[in-house]
């Protein structure tokens, strides 16, 4: 039995967790569960779960919650310490970090300082600080495991080979909502068109990272440090189908993929069970119907933030952490109609090269740089 603790258990991945967490009882019991904000739904998965503890990390929240909200076998933690305090719980077994964005490294860091298991969903995670994040676990003695889809396919695939006969691996993207459009169709998104993904149902940053394919950028640095690479060693396909999720392909010329319906839930599984494989609730492919899959080059010119991920995947150091703050508050801006689509790359190459590169930063150069490159894209807009 492995006890689980889910950071940012409202949103979309968290939700799948608690299902595949639900189909396999005799396995998985939920230990913990923190949200943001949303205390209605959280309130509704300690009702169903009866987790040990539940946290919202907005303290405001605090003396507001009504009575009856959560179950009475569950302790309600406020603030960020609660955030820290069950992902180091010494009754937790395996951490899933979902929180979105930059904030989600607090607790993974948390985990990883316990020796957890991560299960790492939370990709800026690595984006910002990979180096120091994977030098901890291995300090600790703690295990990383992807639930991106992409990154899990990569995993499960790398288990053909050695590390040392690994020549390339390639990330698959679906190219979102505005796949072949010109620059000229770009200038005329809105904040509703891009919310539209043709296949997956994500939350609203991540849907706009994928329109931009600044989600692809950011799953190539996170590849470059999870998987020890060199930054040539990675690649980017289109794969408008969404059905193979990335492969990798070893020094003699074999090419090992990973291939499964659009749905998070296998991903998900996988880490929390690995290296054993069980019957879940993840669909299946049909065999029995037809269908094709193709594979395009990423036009680089149209999506320059694809290009920002290379670049940055081959810099290191302090280059992460910037592009990742510029690119949080390019989306948020974007999102409140305060940006143009084709605008949320161009602030974060302004702001990423005006920064004041570090190769070897500290865990508190990178925080400081993270409100720096905020502050930098809300200046860059006036």
């Amino acid at each position: 039995m492995q006890r689980v603790a889910v950071l940012g258990s409202t949103g979309s991945i968290g939700t799948n967790c608690l299902e595949v967490i639900g189909s396999l009882p005799e396995r998985l019991s939920l230990h913990g569960v923190a949200a943001r904000s949303s205390w209605k739904l959280l309130g509704e998965q300690s009702e169903r779960f009866a987790p040990r503890f539940a946290v919202l990390e907005d303290i405001r929240l605090k003396g507001q919650i009504p009575g009856g909200a959560f179950s009475p076998r569950t302790e309600l933690l406020f603030g960020p310490d609660g955030v820290a305090r069950i992902a180091s719980d010494p009754e937790v077994d395996v951490v899933v970090s979902s929180i979105v964005g930059a904030a989600g490294l607090e607790g993974t860091w948390a985990a990883l300082e316990a020796g957890k298991r991560v299960c790492l969903a939370n990709k800026e995670t690595l984006v910002v600080a990979g180096p120091l994040v994977m030098d901890l676990a291995q300090r600790r003695g703690a295990q990383v495991l992807p639930v991106d889809s992409e990154h899990s396919a990569v995993f499960q695939a790398l288990q053909s080979g050695r590390s040392q006969e690994v020549r390339r691996i390639v990330l698959t993207a679906s190219g979102g909502p505005f796949r072949g459009w010109t620059s000229s169709q770009l200038d005329t998104v809105t904040p509703e068109m891009a919310l539209k993904h043709p296949n997956w149902v994500m939350g609203p940053k991540i849907t706009i990272d994928s329109a931009t394919l600044m989600n692809k950028a950011l799953e190539v640095i996170e590849a470059r440090w999870l998987f020890g690479l060199r930054a040539d060693q990675i690649e980017v396909v289109v794969h408008p189908q969404s059905i193979v999720h990335s492969f990798v392909e070893f020094v003699d010329g074999s090419i090992m993929a990973q291939l499964s319906p659009p749905d998070m839930k296998l991903p998900i599984q996988y880490a929390l069970t690995w290296p054993e494989r069980l019957d879940g609730p993840a669909p299946r492919l049909d065999w029995q119907t037809a269908f094709h899959l193709d594979f395009l080059p990423p036009d680089l010119d149209t999506f320059p933030a694809l290009g920002l991920g290379f670049e940055v995947a081959r810099r290191g150091g302090t280059c992460g952490a910037v592009l990742n703050a510029a690119n949080e508050r390019a989306v948020e801006l974007f999102l409140k109609g305060q940006l143009k689509f084709r605008d949320i790359p161009r602030a974060c190459r302004a702001v990423l090269e005006t920064h004041t590169f570090d190769l070897n930063p500290t865990l508190t150069d990178l925080r400081r740089l993270d409100g720096w490159a905020r502050e930098e894209v809300t200046r860059w807009i006036s």
